[in-house]
């Protein structure tokens, strides 16, 4: 896909992840549709950027929880633009257990239907709203944004920063990619990047990382073959491959984790053998 032109809609683009995939999409030419918040300082600061940038980019306030909201942005999009071409799908929201401890505490009852409804429902929402825009597409994409989460749990090193819910949450995207793939096919292509520790993200420059141990920060390093945390910039380049080179590529999933899913897993020396 030629990305230049092309109207591409960016969830939680005020900050860290989203930020980046909104600056590389608008550095190749894409009018932008973002949506914002909470996060007001970060959100206003988003808005100054790309409107002193492009004063083509739509930006609309909506708790992309709600359907009625994720409605509005839709037909704003269609009432400006008449299709959209790319959806990045990058919204969530994941308690830390060494933030927030116990689901139990009376400060985290309603945390667990927080992280659920934004991290999977409001995906929902998103595609079914959206989709319709994209299909007289030639070419369009969907990218969803997910989590390792998904896959261990609150489990090793990372237990301490992935919450049951959000890990359940995250669990249920692959099969919302899969399901999307298969119904938007062969205009529309649906993708996913799994995510580890990024930077912003379950990385540094996060409260939750600066809680944790040096020991512990070291642990989880450790579990990463690479030896690192990733960036929001190296996300962002993925994005870019899926929305514009991948051709041939939907109903997959690209774990950008640095290894942190094989880390735990040594190579024996080879055995001598007896015969």
């Amino acid at each position: 896909m030629k990305v230049e032109g092309k109207t591409a809609l960016v969830a939680g683009a005020s900050r860290g992840i989203g930020l980046a995939i909104a600056r590389k999409l608008a550095a190749e030419g894409a009018h932008l549709v973002l949506p914002w918040f909470d996060w007001p300082e970060e959100s206003e600061a988003m808005r100054h950027e790309f409107s002193e940038k492009n004063s083509g980019h739509i930006f609309v306030q909506a708790d992309l929880r709600k359907k009625l909201d994720v409605k509005n942005v839709a037909e704003i999009i269609r009432r400006k633009r008449g299709i959209l071409h790319i959806l990045v799908n990058n919204i969530e929201r994941g308690g830390m257990p060494v933030i927030h401890g116990s689901y139990d505490r009376g400060i985290n009852k309603d945390q667990w239907q927080l992280e659920v409804e934004t991290t999977l429902l409001a995906k929902h929402h998103l595609f079914e709203n959206c989709y319709p825009l994209m299909q007289s597409a030639a070419n369009a994409s969907i990218v969803n944004i997910s989590s390792i989460a998904g896959l261990i749990g609150r489990s090793g090193p990372a237990g301490l920063i992935f919450s049951d819910g959000y890990a359940a949450a995250n669990r249920g995207v692959s099969s919302l990619t899969q399901t999307w793939a298969r119904l938007a096919a062969p205009n529309v292509r649906v993708n996913e990047i799994m995510l580890g520790l990024i930077d912003t993200r379950h990385g540094q420059h996060t409260r939750g990382w600066e809680k944790l141990t040096e020991e512990e920060r070291t642990a989880l390093v450790n579990h990463t073959l690479l030896q690192r945390t990733g960036t929001p910039e190296e996300v962002a380049e993925t994005v870019l491959f899926l929305v514009k080179d991948a051709a041939y590529m939907t109903g997959t999933v690209i774990r950008l984790d640095g290894g942190y899913l094989l880390g735990n897993e040594k190579i024996p020396p080879m055995p001598d053998g007896v015969l």
